[in-house]
């Protein structure tokens, strides 16, 4: 997020303060509890990363500066100039589960095989879907399922990740600080490895009954 918001910044010549203010504001957002309404901008951004675009706009940033600033920080994805962590405990959930286990995002394909060799979660999911145009995308991706399918659905925006999924009697867990006042999830909390042992419990459960 801090290689966005430095990319960003570098594009649109925003001050060099800018980045320091991202960093405060996340350090808000990430250390509130999950429902919380104290965190940064709820009614305006719905993730991190809107967060970098809803505060850039607000300096003077363009449309263009976001995309050309959100295409070079993808390109360092993994390396030192953006370097990631996956959450304690993901990969041994990820090994452990007897699932399918299926990864979808809205972000091009460009360095996610680097990406996911980084966090330890290569060869962990039994598929890879990029460029997803969630919520549609994931709708369609549900719909096309058997309808015996038991879905638990995880991410951190209700209406993209989480949403196609609740509307059509699936689970879902909500991770992070950006409330949605729509949000009706089965799990929440602020944290990944806070939802884990209730994820774990879920797949298991179900599991037993196949």
């Amino acid at each position: 997020m801090r290689a966005y918001a430095r990319a960003v910044a570098a594009e649109a010549g925003l001050a060099p303060s800018f980045v320091d203010e991202i960093v405060a504001d996340l350090a808000v957002t990430e250390g509130a509890d999950a429902g919380s309404s104290e965190v940064v901008d709820p009614d305006a951004a719905i993730d991190a990363y809107d967060l970098v675009r809803v505060r850039a706009t607000a300096a003077g940033a363009g449309a263009d500066d976001l995309a050309r600033g959100y295409a070079a920080s993808r390109a360092r994805l993994a390396t030192e100039d953006a370097p990631i962590a996956a959450p304690e405990g993901l990969a041994a959930f990820l090994a452990d589960v007897d699932a399918e286990r299926i990864l979808v995002t809205n972000a091009p394909g460009v360095r996610i095989p680097e990406a996911l060799v980084a966090l330890g979660l290569d060869g962990l999911f039994d598929r890879v879907v990029v460029d997803a145009a969630k919520p549609a995308g994931l709708a369609a991706m549900l719909d096309a399922l058997d309808e015996r399918a038991q879905v638990l659905a995880v991410g951190d925006i209700w209406r993209n990740d989480l949403a196609p999924a609740h509307e059509r009697g699936h689970a879902t867990a909500l991770v992070g600080g950006y409330p949605d006042p729509n949000a009706a999830p089965d799990f929440q909390a602020r944290t990944l490895p806070e939802l884990l042992p209730a994820l774990t419990d879920w797949v298991h459960a179900r599991a037993r009954t196949r």
